[in-house]
């Protein structure tokens, strides 16, 4: 288990480092792994992930390249936020942002404490189905944030018209609290622990 930095939790070096350290092998799907997101050469890519349909919850619909752009030099300026590609054997199959509670917006409606995390998730569009795909990118993300010691819970806000994150979510151990109303969109508030987790379908699933 490592330890965070204290004076900055999201220290891109220390993240980085950590995710050339984290490898995810399962029999379903392969070899998972992070790497940092690129602005400047990722931008177009994740342009074209966005202004699908069934990203619609991304709140990016229609936009246009210079707006992603711009959108994602605020969150890296910012520093509460990393941003990393997850890789399946190689290939690029979700885009994963992970921050710091205490000094992201979220921490205007609860009571943030310091070892509270939180993630945003974007799979890739779907060329083939592959069975509990999904399930298998939440636990590589859920565990990866676990495997610091500083990391004692983690914090979701997800739409609450987004059905089937709701359904992942609850699965993964977390527990939903209340609503909360973002200027973009109403979202649940909802908190995972690690007891939360272990106990949960999908780490159960993963133990099998």
């Amino acid at each position: 288990m490592k330890t965070l930095q204290q004076t900055l939790p999201f220290d891109s070096n220390f993240w980085e480092t950590k995710a050339e350290e984290s490898l995810y092998i399962t029999r379903d799907i392969g070899v998972m792994s992070l790497e940092p997101f690129d602005l400047d050469n990722d931008v177009e890519l994740l342009h074209n992930w966005v202004n699908l349909p069934y990203a619609k919850y991304w709140q990016l619909e229609n936009s246009s390249v210079e707006l992603v752009y711009s959108t994602y030099k605020e969150i890296v300026e910012n520093q509460s936020t990393c941003i990393f590609w997850g890789k399946v054997n190689n290939q690029k199959a979700f885009l994963v942002e992970f921050y710091y509670a205490p000094k992201d917006r979220v921490s205007n409606y609860y009571t943030a404490l310091k070892g509270d995390y939180g993630f945003h998730i974007l799979t890739a569009p779907k060329k083939t189905s592959i069975p509990n795909f999904t399930t298998h990118i939440f636990s590589y993300v859920i565990n990866f944030l676990f495997d610091s010691d500083e990391v004692n819970r983690i914090v979701v806000e997800p739409d609450v018209a987004n059905e089937k994150i709701h359904i992942r979510n609850k699965k993964a151990g977390f527990k939903y609290k209340k609503i909360i109303e973002f200027p973009e969109k109403n979202a649940y508030l909802a908190f995972c622990t690690r007891a939360d987790f272990r106990s949960s379908a999908i780490h159960q699933l993963q133990t099998k």
